[in-house]
């Protein structure tokens, strides 16, 4: 048995020297299959969700190639990486759609905390008890994943002191989300809270993950990973989301990985070092100092995330994707993509020179794996 996966995909369009530019209402009335954020600045597509990796990589790929082509019909305009407004414009919001009620609500209420680029992970399981368990699970170790793909660095051209800073602004709502201990314990909670007005719809719980499906909260059919932040290596991507998805084999097969059954840590304590792991994540993402949620140990991320790595890679060999996975060691070993930009930075390279280097670095990619991969069906 595998699990099947999708992304959903923020990304930000602009001009090749980094400059962001707000292009979605006219993309998404042209493009099939792309989607308005609240901020005319990013654009997002969904894959169909697939069982194998190699069906992923091209439909991470082909809305992209058809996008760029896209672009290039409007002028000189491309895919610029990073989750956060890098270079300039985090003092004002761009409406991509002036009449929708949510949106006023976001801006009005988060104003360009939100103009942000992502990648949320989503992965099946059908079973909504054990959707709920695998929650509890991959919430603790959220800030793991945020490690890995930490993207954002700069805003308006400066260096934040955060490895995430995506994630370190970004509005975390409702305040207070429990650990669900069942499916009618998810229920219940989110029909008070939108009794209570803490969320404006079911979309509005923001979280580091969440159970999704076609109609929340009764009807749950996978679990959304949303705390990374937007990683442009397709290859990079895969192995993320094959960690991901080998942790969860992992937690079917056994339930007793499930916190609150193998945790040394009380319920309020383990709410309390997520909130401190993913702030620890979001400053220092690979060489963060977090708090293990067995035993309230302190662990260097890599070194947690290595440990994962092994207890994992036979369960990824055994369902036949240990090859997607075994890319996380380059993460590891040469640092996600804010640790490089800062690598650079640090030698005196200036944030505009990182972010069109970056530019340039991503397209070149793309046009690798299509050709070695997906030429033959990209459209």
């Amino acid at each position: 048995m595998v699990l099947s996966k999708g992304f959903e995909v923020e990304i930000y369009t602009g001009t090749p020297n980094g400059n962001i530019v707000g292009l979605s209402d006219k993309i998404t009335a042209e493009l099939p299959g792309f989607v308005k954020e609240p901020d005319s600045r990013n654009v997002e597509y969904v894959t169909d969700p697939f069982y194998s990796y190699d069906q992923l990589l091209c439909s991470l790929l082909r809305p992209r190639i058809q996008l760029r082509k896209y672009l290039q019909q409007l002028g000189d305009y491309t895919l610029i990486p990073g989750s956060t407004l890098s270079l300039g414009g985090s003092d004002r919001f761009f409406r991509s759609d002036p009449t929708n009620p949510y949106h006023d609500y976001i801006e009005q209420t988060y104003g360009t905390k939100v103009v942000t680029a992502s990648i949320h992970i989503n992965v099946g399981i059908s079973d909504p008890d054990t959707l709920i368990r695998a929650c509890r699970l991959i919430r603790l170790e959220a800030p793991l994943y945020l490690a890995l793909s930490a993207a954002s660095p700069f805003i308006d051209g400066n260096a934040t002191g955060f490895h995430s800073t995506r994630w370190r602004v970004f509005p975390q709502t409702p305040q207070n989300v429990p650990l669900f201990k069942s499916h009618a314990d998810h229920i219940q909670w989110v029909e008070q809270q939108l009794l209570n007005g803490t969320m404006q719809n079911v979309r509005h719980l923001w979280t580091s993950v969440r159970p999704n499906g076609d109609r929340r909260p009764y009807d749950l059919n996978r679990l959304e990973l949303r705390i990374c932040d937007l990683v442009t290596d397709p290859i990079a991507l895969l192995s993320i989301a094959a960690l991901l998805e080998a942790r969860l084999l992992q937690l079917i097969a056994d339930p007793q990985i499930d916190p609150l059954l193998s945790s040394d840590l009380t319920h309020d304590q383990l709410l309390a070092i997520t909130t401190s792991n993913e702030i620890a994540a979001a400053t220092s993402s690979l060489d963060a100092k977090l708090i293990h949620w067995q035993d309230g140990k302190e662990i260097i991320a890599r070194d947690w995330i290595n440990e994962i790595y092994e207890q994992v890679y036979g369960v990824a060999k055994s369902h036949g994707f240990a090859c997607f996975l075994s890319p996380l060691q380059k993460i590891l070993r040469e640092g996600n993509e804010a640790q490089q930009w800062l690598q650079l930075h640090s030698l005196g390279v200036s944030s505009r020179s990182v972010i069109t280097q970056a530019v340039s670095a991503i397209h070149e990619r793309e046009i690798e794996l299509e050709n070695k991969i997906c030429s033959s069906t990209a459209v």
